[in-house]
Order: C-alpha cells, then sequence, then structure tokens
C-alpha cells in the first residue's frame, strides 16, 4: 500500500478535558487537522463496544458486543485490521489495556505490543514508545496505538475533570505530538476518544459521556477545517479511504476523505 495511517485512542478524552489540559500543542493540532469536539459515541458508551464500532463501521445492537467482554459476532462483519489483511496490508497494534486484543481476529495482526497501565508510570508514553520503533523497523500500512491511562488512572481512579485525568490527558498529547511530528511526512494521523466520563463512571448517554472529539491530519484533510457529524462509525471507512482499499458492504460510516 502507498498511503500509511496511524489511529491513536485517548480512552476516556473529554473534549472539555482536552482543551482545559493545558497543552500547547492544540492549537496547533488544530491548525494542521479537520477536526470536531462535538464528535459521538456509542451507546453503551463503554470502551470495548466503542472500539468495535470504530473497527467495523457499525452500531453495538449490531454488532452484538455490549459489554467489556468479547464474544463472538452472530453475524460476522469484517473490521478494518480483516480488510487490511485481506488485501495484503500489515497492521500493528499497541494498547494498554488487554481485553482491546479482541478487536482484531487472530492473524489479522503482524505486530502487537501490550503494556499494563499499572506497570508504568506512563504506559501510554511506553507503548508510544513501541510505536515509533515498530513503525522505524517494519513500517506497517496501519498502526493502532491505544492509550488508556486517561479513563484508567485519570477518570475511573481520580475522577472525569480532576487534576489528575487533565494531566494523562496532556500526557497524551505530547505522544501525539511526537508522533505527528515523527511521521507526518510519510502517514495520515487520525486522533479520536472512545467515549467521555462523568464523575468517576461512564457508560450512560449523558453528554459528558457521549461527546468526543476527532483530529483528522494528513494530505486528505484540510487544516483548520471543523467538520459536522462525525461519529466512530466514519473511522473505519475513512482509515479504509486513504489506505485506497473498498469499504465492506456491511459498513454503516461513511469515509471522510470523499468530503
Amino acid at each position: 500500500m502507498d498511503k500509511k495511517v496511524i489511529l491513536i485512542s485517548v480512552d476516556g478524552m473529554r473534549p472539555d478535558g482536552l482543551k482545559t489540559c493545558g497543552n500547547p500543542y492544540l492549537e496547533t493540532m488544530e491548525k494542521l487537522c479537520s477536526y470536531t469536539y462535538n464528535g459521538r459515541s456509542m451507546v453503551p458508551s463503554v470502551t470495548f463496544p466503542c472500539h468495535f464500532s470504530m473497527t467495523h463501521s457499525a452500531v453495538p445492537q449490531r454488532h452484538g458486543l455490549l459489554t467489556n467482554t468479547y464474544v463472538p459476532q452472530v453475524r460476522p462483519i469484517k473490521g478494518i485490521f480483516e480488510k487490511i489483511n485481506d488485501n495484503g496490508g500489515v497492521s500493528a497494534m499497541m494498547y494498554g489495556w488487554e481485553p482491546l486484543r479482541d478487536i482484531a481476529l487472530p492473524g489479522t495482526l503482524k505486530h502487537a505490543v501490550y503494556v499494563n497501565a499499572y506497570t508504568e508510570e506512563s504506559s501510554d508514553t511506553v507503548l508510544t514508545d513501541h510505536a515509533e520503533r515498530i513503525i522505524e523497523r517494519y513500517d506497517p500500512d496501519f498502526t493502532f496505538l491505544y492509550m488508556v491511562e486517561t479513563d484508567e488512572k485519570g477518570g475511573h481512579d481520580n475522577g472525569w475533570m480532576s487534576e489528575e485525568y487533565l494531566r494523562r490527558i496532556s500526557i497524551a498529547v505530547d505522544n501525539i505530538k511526537r508522533m505527528i511530528d515523527k511521521f507526518g511526512e510519510t502517514h495520515s494521523v487520525i486522533v479520536m476518544a472512545d467515549h467521555g466520563g462523568h464523575d468517576r463512571a461512564h457508560g450512560t448517554e449523558m453528554p459528558e459521556d457521549m461527546t468526543i472529539p476527532f483530529f483528522f491530519y494528513g494530505k486528505e484533510f484540510e487544516g483548520g477545517k471543523v467538520l459536522e457529524d462525525v461519529s466512530l462509525l466514519e473511522i473505519a471507512p475513512t482509515i479504509a479511504g486513504i489506505l485506497g482499499i473498498a469499504p465492506d458492504k456491511d459498513w454503516e460510516g461513511r469515509d471522510l476523505t470523499k468530503e
């Protein structure tokens, strides 16, 4: 594949938390990317169902994953990892929450690194280190970097919008900056959250849980453009569009490279 994509998911990152964390790189992201602070999560606004919707472009009620426990789909829908594999591409995944491994079927990942969030001061930074090395050495077509500490150590341990939550978002933004600075000339980069949160929980249809940010960087996207009507369903078709592969016939979302 001629083009390459890096997808970065920052678990539990609310738009107001991103704006409030104080990281100066956010202003640069707004200039470089097409973006929205008013994107939509899925119902239920829970990590595994949301990421399965993101990779399979189908709502949870259709793909059947409604909790953080994986179960086989009754009517299987192909995900982005499978579509890339079917087209001869190579995928890599770095992740800080072990159950997330099941969003990719066995045999669809060439490279995978898991780091438990509670074994490092910042597993997100360690995973970004791994992502850098794997891209430099193996040059995968699609790299998925999943950062969980905003959710685990920030939201659940200390509360959404707490000082620690905002600090963890700022660390995530530093890691995003690293990836764009290092690979922005050769890769398109998508940054997203799966859901938000309130108090020390999420999973409801409250705006605090359902409203999420999206940023799209690369030659396919206009810098500084504010996007409308974006949800997790757009991610897989947009990645396919960048890579030049056909979307799956069962996907519900749209390819943002065509807008």
